[in-house]
């Protein structure tokens, strides 16, 4: 596992980063990085940064945010998908910050669970971009690449996250989810994955792969 890991590192400074990856380097605020994966749920990640950006220029903390009108949120995060009712979500997240956890972001699974609107994804997200703690961060794309690499054999993302703490080391949890999210945008697609130039090609067993580039 330590040497696949190795070679996609080696490689992915040549591909195009993730939103999130973007945002935490900007700033490892985990109020920012809570919102930005609110804004990211079904949202392409060229729609994701920008939208973070205007929002947060007109308000950065739970406090200020939290007296803006869901107008002022839904003008800023357009075209963002569900950008709607992201704004009352987001603004739920705002008061429920101030008044459950003393206007900090809480930095553990289970509180953030307790936020209407944050699911696993983005609770372990923010565990780990915003917090810098373990967490297993398991998507669409972490679960795909991971069930076809043979690491688990699961059906869904929920078993994938739970299947992965008991698989992959501790050391490599943090990293995982922007690693194969970019892997996964970039090479090993859901169709027809760029196997001709992925640097895995000679050690992957392809599991589930019907056609290839």
């Amino acid at each position: 596992m330590g040497r696949l890991i190795a070679r996609l590192r080696h490689v992915q400074p040549s591909w195009r980063a993730t939103a999130l990856a973007e945002v935490s380097s900007e700033r490892r605020d985990p109020f920012y990085v809570l919102i930005a994966c609110i804004l990211s749920l079904r949202t392409k990640d060229e729609t994701t940064g920008p939208a973070a950006a205007r929002l947060f220029t007109l308000a950065e903390g739970p406090e200020a945010m939290g007296r803006l009108t869901p107008g002022q949120i839904e003008r800023a995060i357009f075209p963002v998908g569900f950008y709607r009712t992201k704004a009352r979500v987001i603004l739920g997240i705002c008061r429920d910050v101030r008044e459950r956890f003393g206007g900090a972001v809480p930095d553990t699974i289970d509180e953030l669970l307790t936020l209407k609107g944050v699911g696993r994804k983005t609770a372990n997200l923010v565990v780990t971009m915003g917090f810098g703690k373990p967490g297993i961060c398991v998507d669409v794309h972490v679960h795909r690449i991971s069930n076809r690499w043979g690491l688990i054999r699961t059906r869904s993302p929920e078993e994938s996250e739970m299947a992965l703490r008991r698989r992959l080391p501790r050391r490599y949890w943090i990293g995982y989810n922007d690693l194969l999210v970019a892997f996964g945008q970039n090479i090993c697609q859901p169709v027809s994955p760029r196997c001709s130039i992925c640097p895995l090609a000679a050690v992957c067993p392809r599991i589930g792969v019907a056609r290839s580039r």
